[in-house]
């Protein structure tokens, strides 16, 4: 298989991460098991307030990068806001970190808040009860995914700069079509780096049944229905399953690959819209530059 060069990775990327961005990561000393002192980067952390038109909706803690995205996207996998919404406005104050979304539509969500549920996700993810039912009317596209992509996304991926390989403890979710990663997203919640592409998506129109989603996270039941709810039939993983995500994976048609590292993947759901066009020989193992530095065992 032939590698992508670096500036080919980098070029094919609309949105990408930029771990040298001073407001996202920075330098903490420590001592290591030696006794020694050390110094390593860690990612920052600090809490957004959203507000759909007058309501306050949630806090959430983020990285603080592309709030207004992540706003539109929590409302929208939050079902609060509409694919036919018109939203007029969503307005970021760095003062008081806080991002107002504005719609054409009257909207009132009071009785909506009280059905909220933790879910498994970490930073205070949340679902509303009634996401379960709405994913059951979603049909996937049909779609394929050569091996071929797979191959190649993984590994240009994995090459991307970011903070999930300069600190680690941060999620990273890519939006690609075919074998070329489009828009990176990354914070220390997952479902915020999910909901950033969902926001990217609506605003930009951008067409779901030709994707693939890739994570860097745990393909657990708050995934599966995110990525159905945005209409992508094709979700990636370097990391393992849970019952319950396998569950609703088969139940809506989505495929459902993890443990994708080097030439290895396991699909438990969605098989048949698998090409198996590549040829192993010519696919290397995951390489050891691509760990985390801050955090090799959290996969």
């Amino acid at each position: 298989m032939d590698d992508f060069a670096q500036s080919d990775i980098l070029s094919s990327y609309l949105i990408r991460p930029d771990p040298a961005d001073p407001r996202l990561s920075r330098e903490v000393e420590g001592v290591d098991q030696t006794g020694a002192r050390v110094t390593t980067r860690v990612v920052t952390e600090k809490a957004l307030t959203l507000y759909l038109n007058a309501q306050e909706i949630v806090t959430m803690m983020t990285i603080g990068d592309h709030p207004a995205l992540l706003g539109i996207g929590y409302l929208l996998n939050q079902m609060m806001l509409r694919k036919d919404d018109e939203v007029t406005g969503a307005d970021f104050d760095e003062e008081l970190d806080v991002v107002v979304v504005r719609t054409k539509r009257r909207t009132n969500y009071e009785d909506k808040m009280k059905k909220r549920t933790l879910t498994s996700g970490c930073a205070q993810g949340t679902t509303f009860g009634d996401l379960m039912e709405a994913i059951e009317e979603v049909k996937l596209p049909a779609a394929e995914l050569r091996t071929s992509w797979l191959y190649r996304l993984t590994h240009a991926i994995n090459l991307t700069p970011s903070l999930y390989l300069e600190a680690g403890a941060i999620h990273g979710c890519v939006l690609c079509e075919a074998d070329r990663p489009l828009v990176y997203m990354e914070d220390v919640g997952r479902h915020n780096a999910v909901d950033k592409i969902a926001g990217w998506m609506f605003v930009n129109k951008a067409d779901p049944a030709n994707k693939i989603f890739y994570t860097t996270g745990r393909l657990t039941s708050e995934m599966v229905i995110k990525t159905v709810r945005m209409g992508i039939p094709i979700l990636v993983s370097r990391s393992g399953f849970t019952a319950s995500g396998v569950e609703l994976a088969r139940r809506t048609g989505l495929t459902l690959i993890g443990r994708a590292r080097g030439k290895r993947f396991v699909a438990l759901s969605g098989e048949d819209r698998i090409v198996f066009d590549q040829d192993l020989a010519y696919v290397a193992d995951e390489s050891g530059r691509t760990h985390r530095k801050g955090a090799s065992a959290d996969d």
